[in-house]
């Protein structure tokens, strides 16, 4: 390798996922189609060889196991308000946080015309990963193993409260109209690479305030970050808080 040049990441071991995952695949062929982004698979494979109806049970496996969360732990508020915090949980931004919490985009599988560092960096990948593998550890070993991961990545996320739940595109929109402030206008700053593999930074300007930036691999991805940056630094959000992810 040439001096100075970073060797590109490998994708990590099944048995590195699994401890991630904290679940042990009796089929390890679930745990691999989970992982396979369709780009991977050619022809008519693309539905079940890739982790596209692995993501439709999973998501619905995911709903139900948050719904009975909520149902369970929050005897005191009405449907309209479960309802809210269902949507807040289950949206892509949360499931997003998840699998990159898991680093679940290191090790998805991508075709040869792609880079895996790109797609497993993008948040609706990175969403469908995450409901990929809820389908696929319920399809090996039940409600009750799904319903383990679901909750155990979940319950924080539930305690923390709908605040922290909230898209930081959102809640900064909330800050400034709380302030009398204008509402944030979100603009491109620069974008680079490839037109396959664009990299934008996105400048969100508030008048009155100092501008934020934010980068990522899709403007929505980028504005977030940049909202996330405001909202910490002028000490509305915490430090560790995250935005969630498009």
């Amino acid at each position: 390798m040439a001096p100075g040049r970073k060797a590109k990441p490998t994708r990590p071991s099944v048995e590195e996922v699994e401890a991630r995952l904290g679940h042990i695949f009796s089929d390890k062929s679930l745990l691999d189609r989970a992982l396979t982004h369709p780009s991977a698979v050619s022809g008519t494979d693309k539905r079940d060889k890739s982790y596209q109806r692995l993501e439709f049970l999973g998501d619905r496996v995911l709903g139900l196991t948050v719904a009975d969360l909520l149902y369970r732990t929050m005897p005191a508020d009405d449907e309209g308000t479960l309802s809210r915090r269902l949507s807040d949980l289950v949206r892509a931004e949360t499931c997003a946080e998840v699998a990159a919490e898991l680093d679940l985009g290191q090790a998805i599988k991508v075709g040869p015309s792609e880079s895996r560092t790109v797609v497993g960096a993008r948040a609706s990948v990175l969403a469908d990963l995450c409901e990929a593998v809820i389908g696929a550890i319920y399809l090996d070993a039940g409600w009750g193993a799904a319903e383990a991961f679901v909750t155990r990545l979940w319950l924080s996320r539930l305690a923390a409260g709908p605040a922290l739940q909230r898209d930081a595109k959102s809640a900064l929109q909330e800050w400034a109209q709380g302030r009398g402030l204008p509402t944030p206008v979100y603009r491109v700053s620069e974008r680079t690479g490839p037109d396959h593999q664009p990299i934008f930074t996105m400048a969100v300007v508030i008048p009155g305030i100092e501008d934020g930036f934010g980068q990522g691999a899709a403007k929505r991805q980028a504005e977030i970050a940049a909202a996330t940056f405001v909202l910490k630094r002028e000490g509305v959000w915490p430090d560790d808080t995250k935005g969630g992810t498009p």
